[in-house]
């Protein structure tokens, strides 16, 4: 008999191999042996393939069955490879055709009844297989939606293993499967919270709050919000995602293969930026992501192209704050394993929150603060000085002291986000021909010594401050980049001593 070949996707993050599954049959004692470093759940596929086989009258040769995964050095985790191990073994006795097998892909995890269940991972396998060259991808009904999100891509789904094998010329006929189908992964796994029915008209008496919301929005940067219980800190992070544009094809695609890798249902491609909120006591692992023999995507890369929000940012661990500096500077996660290396993508807007001293009362209008000098100190230095630097805006926030009953002045998030569209479309016609879009991701030395470096009117605040100690030379470069946006949002072709001054503000606090 001749080797029967046909395709597979090994993920490693959101990187997908192609992996060859080759089979053959010697004319030994009956045994099936599965090779090319399968992890403990791939290598229990012996057992699943070998009893969907059997109860959908696909009975495996009586010899000596070896089934191969190549490359054999590319580490394979997971149990969406059933469906191309059993659809090879069954073919090493001439019941399918050899030719049709090799040009498909097969995703998907056979249950002992024949069944092809869904599995995580389809949407970043099937760009993989795609870009791959290989078109024709066999997949789990229940993942067919997914797949079908991929351009190029020849979609079959299939319910069950006798289904899959007749596409291949088998003659079989499809077993009565009676009772439950069992849960699916993709169909009972939790959706993330995308805060798009929320909107900035909700938020009442903080006018200044919300502009500076905006501003953030319409340059991407990343925000600190301090303030008492009560001031409005977590409703006005929830509603950020609203405000900003929608995602386009690549980023949309991109943030549903993360999606579909956590084991969320994806139907279609959500156009409004993902919004992650994990506990100031979740552990590194949980925001980096991790996994000894899988890497999982962490709250970071489920955040990517939308907004990480971290409330109480000041009662969380230092060293779990220190974890988003990397992210923060590259853009990407990623999560070194023995063998192997998975990267995820982590361009997100970080927004942090917290009270001003552990009462949450220090500097409140009208509140008793009952923390000693020393612990409101030692409370504010719980956030390092290197992951405040790449804070751009640092908003101080008070109660709301009165209530308009006149709302015709509330920002709603529709009209916020088409001022933030426009400010964006300006600044990306800026900086057309250079490798940025937004002004937050502009490096200093461009600002400073570039073609758009700002007139000396505009700078004799930003200089004075600097003169004076006040701010940093990469604070400096921080007020730049939100003076930019300011003047982006007024519709002004470069910003002023005016929108300078208020950039100050925002960062410090101080106008000088």
């Amino acid at each position: 008999m001749i080797v029967v070949r046909t395709w597979a996707v090994a993920l490693t993050g959101l990187r997908g191999e192609l992996i060859e599954v080759e089979a053959d049959i010697t004319q030994h004692k009956p045994d099936f042996r599965l090779i090319g470093m399968p992890d403990k759940a791939l290598g229990e596929a012996v057992r699943r393939v070998t009893n969907a086989c059997e109860n959908s009258g696909l009975a495996l040769p009586d010899r000596r069955l070896t089934v191969n995964l190549s490359p054999a050095s590319l580490p394979k985790q997971g149990s969406g490879f059933d469906l191309a191990v059993a659809l090879a073994a069954v073919a090493t006795d001439g019941r399918l055709d050899p030719e049709s097998l090799v040009r498909a892909v097969h995703i998907g995890e056979l249950g002992l009844d024949g069944r092809v269940r869904a599995v995580p991972g389809v949407l970043p396998a099937v760009l993989a297989a795609v870009a791959a060259g290989r078109t024709r991808i066999v997949v789990p009904e229940a993942n067919r939606a997914e797949a079908e999100l991929v351009g190029g891509a020849d979609v079959v789904g299939v319910r069950t293993l006798a289904e899959a094998a007749r596409l291949h010329g088998a003659d079989v006929d499809d077993p009565v499967l009676e009772g439950p189908r069992g849960e699916d992964p993709a169909e009972t796994a939790p959706g993330g919270d995308g805060g798009d029915a929320l909107d900035l008209a909700d938020v009442v008496g903080q006018p200044e709050a919300v502009e500076a919301l905006v501003v953030a929005a319409a340059g991407g940067h990343h925000l600190l919000m301090s303030g008492p219980p009560g001031a409005g800190k977590t409703m006005l992070a929830r509603r950020l995602p609203g405000i900003l544009p929608a995602l386009d094809d690549e980023s949309a695609l991109e943030v549903a293969s993360v999606r579909s890798l956590c084991g969320e249902p994806v139907r279609a491609l959500t156009r409004t930026p993902p919004f992650e909120a994990p506990h100031h006591s979740a552990s590194l692992a949980a925001l980096v992501g991790g996994g000894s023999r899988k890497a999982s995507p962490g709250a970071i890369a489920r955040a990517s192209r939308g907004v990480l929000f971290i409330d109480e940012v000041a009662e969380a661990p230092r060293s779990v704050l220190d974890a988003l500096r990397q992210p923060l500077e590259s853009g990407t996660i990623s999560i070194h394993r023995a063998g192997f290396v998975a990267s995820f993508p982590a361009r997100f807007q970080l927004v942090l929150a917290c009270n001003p001293c552990p009462c949450g009362e220090f500097g409140t209008t009208g509140g008793t603060c009952t923390c000693s000098p020393a612990e409101v100190r030692r409370y504010a230095g719980k956030i390092s000085g290197p992951l405040l630097d790449r804070v751009d805006i640092d908003l101080r926030m008070q109660r709301v002291s009165r209530i308009d009953d006149d709302k015709r002045g509330a920002v709603s998030s529709s009209d916020a986000r088409a001022r933030v569209t426009d400010a964006r479309r300006r600044a990306a016609e800026r900086l057309a021909g250079t490798p940025w879009r937004t002004n937050a991701q502009v490096p200093g030395t461009w600002l400073r010594e570039g073609p758009r470096r700002l007139s000396g009117t505009a700078r004799i605040t930003l200089d004075g401050a600097l003169e004076r100690g006040l701010v940093t030379l990469r604070t400096y470069d921080r007020v730049t980049r939100v003076a930019w946006t300011i003047a982006d949002l007024a519709g002004r072709d470069e910003p002023n001593a005016n929108d300078v001054g208020r950039a100050l503000f925002l960062k410090k606090g101080v106008s000088a």
